[in-house]
């Protein structure tokens, strides 16, 4: 009878968070894919169901196209530079924790993160300026002529991952200090009695034992490069003002069909898409590093 009292008190304690939960997170997801499947226009009264037709415009409007692929891109640019930066500089930082500075450059990395992101953005942008940027002005000392930055393609992709990985890098630093300081320090000793290297250390024992904090590092920044939308905006908007030209992303590409074109159901299956390939993202994650970790 007390287990079942307590069992009863548990659900009952639980249901308001899970109430909110519901209506805030898994509710706007539901309704997400019921719009999908409607032809779901702001202009016009009548909605009707077209099934999957969203979804097979989808694969033939190259805009969409164009996004996906640019989002991709930039996520994973994002991850491939953000994992092994962030736990190098983590280990630099945890191994030099006597220093008076250390606390120093723990602030000063992850400023980035709280940053907000348009001013971060035009910041950037004022950097990557094809006639008035530092960057060029810096690369013109070795002889290299100024480059178009933010108005080639293929440059402001690379851009984008640059500004991303900035903003990224620090609460991803924070993460692995935290994995740092949990990993025991006897075996460290006992490596370093047996003979091995600060480098040989670092590479047998860190990286496998912080695997679950690069599992759940990694999860978060492809997210959260997936989702990326402020950065595009700003950065890559051309002379005109129209956002996002030369980098087209989903989150934009999105909020163009919805608020520019009203076409509300054919931004939520875009919406779907983005779910769904930020799910199987997410799995293939987990599965590898735990048949890694087996």
């Amino acid at each position: 009878m007390l287990t079942r009292k307590r069992w009863i008190f548990a659900i009952l304690a639980i249901l308001p968070t899970l109430a909110i939960f519901s209506w805030m997170r898994i509710y706007p997801i539901v309704d997400t894919l019921r719009l999908s499947l409607h032809k779901w226009d702001l202009l016009s009264k009548k909605k009707p169901f077209i099934g999957l037709d969203n979804f097979r415009e989808l694969m033939s409007d190259q805009l969409f196209l164009d996004a996906l692929v640019n989002t991709s891109i930039i996520a994973f640019g994002v991850l491939i530079i953000t994992i092994p930066t962030a736990m190098i500089i983590a280990g630099l930082i945890h191994h030099r924790s006597t220093s008076r500075f250390s606390a120093f450059f723990e602030t000063a990395i992850f400023i980035p993160y709280i940053v907000s992101l348009v001013p971060a953005a035009m910041a950037w942008k004022w950097i990557f300026d094809a006639r008035l940027g530092p960057l060029n002005a810096f690369l013109s000392i070795f002889g290299i002529s100024p480059q178009p930055w933010l108005f080639d393609p293929v440059l402001s992709v690379i851009c984008m991952i640059v500004l991303c990985s900035w903003q990224a890098l620090g609460y991803a630093v924070l993460i692995y200090l935290v994995g740092f300081k949990s990993l025991p320090v006897s075996l460290y000793e006992a490596a370093k009695l047996d003979g091995a290297t600060a480098r040989q250390s670092f590479w047998h024992l860190s990286v496998p034992m912080l695997k679950p904090i690069t599992l759940y590092v990694s999860v978060v920044t492809l997210v959260s490069g997936f989702n990326v939308y402020a950065q595009a905006f700003v950065l890559a908007s051309d002379s005109q003002g129209a956002p996002g030209r030369q980098v087209r992303v989903l989150v934009l590409d999105m909020l163009e069909n919805s608020f520019r074109n009203y076409r509300i159901g054919y931004a939520a299956s875009e919406a779907v898409v983005l779910l769904a390939i930020v799910l199987v993202l997410t799995l293939i994650q987990f599965t590898l590093l735990r048949e890694k970790g087996r």
